[in-house]
């Protein structure tokens, strides 16, 4: 059962939890929750999100989650024993990524600090190089590893996993992810196909 329209615009502002735990070696920073996210609270949702797929391609989860519908018992808790933690750059919910201001994605840039500073993963993974850019007033920045460290961990930026950025295959998200995996240090099963 999913949302209409309307229901889900109900959740636009709305937030979703960070998913952090005392062992998270690398955290990926999402732009913005979108209003499905919000309305199941469960980060990446969408049946053409491609974030979940791709962990599971890379390695780095060794069996599929569907959030489709909100996070199956013990998903979070697997994530979080794996290694892995989940926050956004703005906490408010949208439709699009898009309806976010430049001085939105800069703020929450400068609170990023706070919660890399908190919970000391190695490796910070920002999703989308449009977002970065702005977030970081790094107009020029590349996909890749970025120079310097991030409240002392390193700082990536990878591909966005959502269905609306076709520059990017499920094969090219699972060998970006897999690299950053790999610098946080994360025990990866063999890639899946």
């Amino acid at each position: 059962m999913g949302f209409s329209r309307a229901e889900l615009d109900r959740f636009r502002g709305g937030s979703l939890p960070d998913l952090l735990g005392p062992r998270t070696r690398l955290l990926f920073v999402g732009v913005n929750p979108g209003l499905s996210a919000v309305a199941w609270q469960a980060h990446f949702p969408g049946r053409t999100n491609r974030f979940y797929p791709a962990l599971y391609r890379a390695g780095i989860t060794d069996r599929l989650i569907d959030a489709s519908s909100g996070f199956a018992p013990g998903d979070q808790e697997y994530l979080i024993e794996r290694g892995v933690g989940i926050t956004a750059l703005v906490p408010k919910a949208t439709a699009r990524a898009d309806e976010l201001a430049p001085a939105e994605l800069v703020a929450g840039a400068e609170s990023l600090v706070e919660t890399v500073e908190r919970v000391e993963p190695h490796v910070v993974a920002v999703l989308g190089i449009t977002a970065f850019r702005i977030a970081f007033a790094m107009p020029k920045a590349r996909v890749g590893r970025q120079p310097g460290l991030f409240a002392g961990a390193q700082l990536w930026v990878v591909p966005n996993p959502s269905g609306l950025n076709a520059h990017s295959s499920l094969a090219d998200l699972a060998v970006a992810y897999r690299e950053v995996a790999v610098a946080a240090g994360l025990e990866l099963s063999a890639p899946a196909t």
